[in-house]
């Protein structure tokens, strides 16, 4: 690419080399322009043309490594000339023999152009020794009667290292400067058509910026390619590495903090991060942008960044990332930033300051806060292993295993056991115990969290204090306080054990129809936040609320979802909840093969968990669906045992005393079914109608007195319908009409019921248990059974029929009325017509499915 003269640059070479100048003169000419811009160019053009008409020509490169190495640019101009150089030694001499050193340099020169002009060319003088810049100067001001001309470069924005030399050199008269810089559009476009690629005349414009440098090396690699794509460690990526290299350590310094902020990149931040003043970064910015290295403040090709940071040793680059976290979080950049930064640190020099880890942990929680944990969870890794060990790093691991614990339950595993470790060495901070105590409990850990409740009431107390049962009391009094928490509370770590729990209060006490709007709320929230050990955590509490209501299909989804939720722990303690809920679910369906597939052998650790206890019940559970009581006897009374020794005997949550009792009966141990049962409805967990009404129901069972057996069965009805128990309140209403005869309406009736709230759930099993046959065969053998009305009375208006089925299904008078607008009197005029019409004598002996009206037949109240 030939360099093109500049008119000014022509003349003044022109005039020293024609004789023009006048004796005694020196001519000076400083180049200044970006790197790649043509400055060693034009001083090798110069040397050229001075050569060819004959002139004493003097060359001299600085060299950023000769800084300090003194007379080092003299020595090479000296290279053809030894007088130049001083007698003695170059190094440092008093004043007095430097200026005769000096003069002694200005003769040589003189006595060098009594024939033919001198000229002396110093290209990057920005990186010269002060001696000879020092020389350079004196000849310059003390020229003797040769002709001269002192051609020196320097970059836009480097100075030699001694401010003097320039200011001496702008007060001669012979003084020009001249200025390069990039090409123009045009210009750039001609060169590229010149070189046959014309049509990459545009990308190769972006990409070079007009620097020639990085135009001819974009040309070189065009015949390579058919599109202007630089590569790593071609022509274009060493272009940029040389421009970078010549425009001296402080520009480097800020091209590099540019290419390392990327689009954050600015005078500004750049200063900050730097350390410098502001305006000198501006200035330094604007001979990169000169340069064509940076176009607002970024580099033009991924390339060209990389080039720049690689110039950067691991340590200096791993700094730079720190201080760039900083700045970058204390202006309010997106935390993802500044854990970019952080760590890309990590990667080129590990190791942390007091606070690099403060801004480590400080960045983890700005990411929650935008719900990023896979990114808070790996600054914390960071953070947690650049800690060393003390108080610091159990704190960093505790946020660890809560931060684990909302991406994976399982992965926060290890870190629990190591808090645990720690806190059997007393190296946990009380503060910390709480944190813990939460985590084991959300864990389902229960041993460990009795073990760990022992331990810290015998550090408190020495006589030892009582642990709070780890899933609490489900008691109603915490239903109202669980609901205004659901209410307010918005979802984070040190919500969610709070929040779990008053979903399980409202599952295992106030009802789980009560508890499914909030636990599909909170799957929901959990989903958006991008929290699966969250979403694992309610998908599992809402399949269990399902479950409850009879849902076997929903139970059966959102299990699969908790389990899916999980990825790859799908074997892990956690895990074995959901799946014990999906054996419940599939062996109500009469899926018993489905059910069957998850009850391979534990993991030895389930055991020490509520999982396993979920996992042992649903297993005693499918024992006695399979006709085989005696395991099933073996695995409740183990849950027992486990909840006693963990302080969390609660049947709300697991009534294994009926689950216990009812393998008896089929065993034939109907004594001590019963007092299980009545055991059961000692404990204050009884006042809740779920856990009532099971142990009722067993209760009547195993009693002898039919009429004793059907005011138990009765009682345990109508709790059980309360509790939203489809399925319980089916098999209740099966054991009621067993009471009866066949072919009796009351019989007739309790069936029915039971056989369609068995359908509704899709538990095809009971169903076929309850009525091997279809339910209107029933009906149509209790209709012939029933005595025949008077002519007359055999249809029941529409009112009557309201109020009559509703009065089947368990409601009270007083419900009856308000649910259809009638006073109670008028139900119950209502209800004394329905028993004559159809010869019964109570509400029990009401069929579900009364006989249908005809239009003649309907009326109002």
């Amino acid at each position: 690419m030939p360099f093109m003269w500049g008119h000014e640059v022509a003349g003044t070479v022109d005039e020293v080399l024609a004789g023009a100048a006048p004796e005694g003169s020196c001519r000076t000419l400083l180049v200044e322009g970006p790197s790649g811009c043509g400055r060693s160019t034009l001083v090798d053009a110069v040397i050229e043309r001075a050569t060819a008409v004959g002139a004493v020509v003097l060359s001299a490169v600085g060299w950023a490594g000769e800084r300090t190495v003194p007379g080092g640019v003299l020595r090479q101009l000296a290279h053809r000339v030894p007088q130049l150089l001083p007698a003695g030694d170059v190094g440092p001499v008093p004043a007095a023999t430097r200026v005769e050193d000096m003069q002694r340099f200005c003769r040589t020169v003189d006595s060098l152009g009594s024939d033919a002009p001198v000229v002396i060319c110093v290209d990057d003088a920005h990186h010269a020794d002060r001696t000879s810049l020092d020389h350079l100067q004196y000849l310059a001001r003390h020229g003797g009667r040769a002709r001269v001309l002192l051609v020196v470069t320097v970059p836009l924005q480097e100075r030699p290292s001694r401010a003097a030399f320039l200011t001496e050199l702008l007060r001669r008269p012979g003084f020009r400067r001249v200025t390069l810089g990039p090409l123009s559009r045009e210009t750039a476009a001609d060169v590229v058509r010149s070189a046959g690629h014309g049509r990459l005349a545009g990308p190769l414009y972006e990409l070079s910026g007009g620097n020639p440098l990085l135009l001819r090396a974009l040309l070189e690699e065009c015949p390579r390619a058919d599109r202007a794509e630089p590569r790593p460690g071609g022509p274009y990526a060493m272009a940029v590495a040389a421009c970078l290299h010549r425009s001296g350590p402080g520009t480097a310094a800020v091209a590099q903090v540019c290419a390392l902020l990327g689009p954050r990149a600015g005078a500004e931040r750049a200063a900050r991060v730097l350390g410098l003043p502001t305006e000198e970064v501006r200035r330094t910015l604007s001979a990169l942008e000169a340069a064509a290295l940076l176009t607002g403040g970024r580099t033009r090709h991924p390339v060209a960044q990389d080039v720049i940071l690689a110039a950067v040793p691991a340590g200096r680059r791993a700094e730079l990332h720190r201080r760039a976290a900083r700045v970058l979080r204390a202006e309010g950049c997106p935390a993802a930033e500044t854990a970019g930064h952080l760590l890309a640190a990590a990667e080129h020099a590990p190791g942390a300051d007091a606070e690099h880890l403060r801004t480590l942990c400080d960045t983890a929680e700005d990411l929650l806060a935008e719900d990023d944990a896979a990114g808070a969870l790996r600054l914390l890794e960071l953070a947690h292993r650049c800690c060393p060990e003390g108080p610091q790093r159990t704190a960093v691991g505790l946020r660890l295993a809560q931060v684990s614990w909302r991406l994976d339950p399982a992965a926060a595993e290890p870190h629990l056991d190591s808090l645990l470790r720690a806190g059997r060495l007393g190296r946990l901070d009380p503060a910390q115990a709480q944190p813990l105590a939460q985590l084991l409990m959300a864990q389902g850990r229960c041993a460990d969290l009795a073990e760990a409740a022992d331990d810290s009431g015998r550090r408190a107390d020495p006589a030892g204090a009582p642990a709070l049962p780890p899933l609490g009391a489900a008691t109603g009094d915490t239903v109202p306080a669980g609901e205004h928490l659901l209410q307010s509370a918005r979802l984070t770590d040190a919500t969610l054990l709070p929040v779990w729990q008053a979903l399980f209060s409202l599952t295992y006490s106030a009802g789980p129809q009560r508890a499914v709007p909030w636990t599909r709320r909170l799957l929901a929230e959990a989903e958006r936040r991008r929290a699966p050990g969250w979403h694992a955590a309610f998908a599992e509490l809402h399949a269990q609320a399902l479950l409850r209501t009879g849902d076997l299909t929903g139970a059966v989804e959102f299990a699969e979802r908790a389990l899916a939720a999980l990825s790859g722990s799908g074997r892990a303690p956690f895990a074995y909840s959901a799946r014990a809920v999906l054996v419940r679910a599939h062996d109500a369906l009469g899926r018993y093969d489905r059910a069957a597939e998850h009850l391979d052998a534990p993991p030895p650790a389930l055991l020490r968990t509520r999982h396993g206890l979920a996992f042992l019940h649903a297993r005693g559970h499918h024992h006695l669906t399979s006709g085989q009581p005696q395991p099933a006897l073996a695995d409740f009374l183990e849950v027992g045992r486990l909840m006693r020794e963990w302080r969390i005997d609660h049947p709300a949550y697991l009534p294994w005393r009926t689950d216990a009792a009812e393998a008896l009966l089929r065993l034939g141990h109907v004594e001590h079914a019963a007092h299980l049962a009545g055991e059961q409805l000692a404990l204050p967990d009884a006042r809740h109608p779920w856990t009532d009404g099971q142990a009722l129901r067993v209760q009547a069972l195993a009693t002898t007195v039919p009429q004793r057996r059907a005011a138990l069965l009765t009682r345990a009805l109508v709790l059980l319908r309360q509790s939203g128990d489809r399925l319980a309140t089916a098999r209740t209403l099966a054991d009621l009409a067993r009471l009866h005869a066949p072919g009796t309406p009351a019989r007739t009736a309790h069936l029915e019921a039971a056989w369609r709230l068995s359908e509704e759930c899709g538990a095809a099993a009971l169903a076929h248990d309850i009525l091997p046959v279809a339910p209107a065969q029933v009906v149509r053998e209790a209709e012939n059974a029933r005595p025949r009305p008077a002519s007359g009375e055999t249809r029941l208006t529409a009112s009557e029929q309201r109020v009559a089925t509703l009065a089947a299904q368990g409601l009270t008078n007083r419900e009856v009325s308000a649910r259809l607008c009638l006073t109670v009197s008028t139900v119950e005029q209502h209800l004394t017509r329905v028993y004559r019409k159809l010869h019964i004598t109570s509400r029990r002996d009401l069929p579900l499915q009364m006989t249908p009206l005809t239009p003649a037949a309907s009326g109002t109240v």
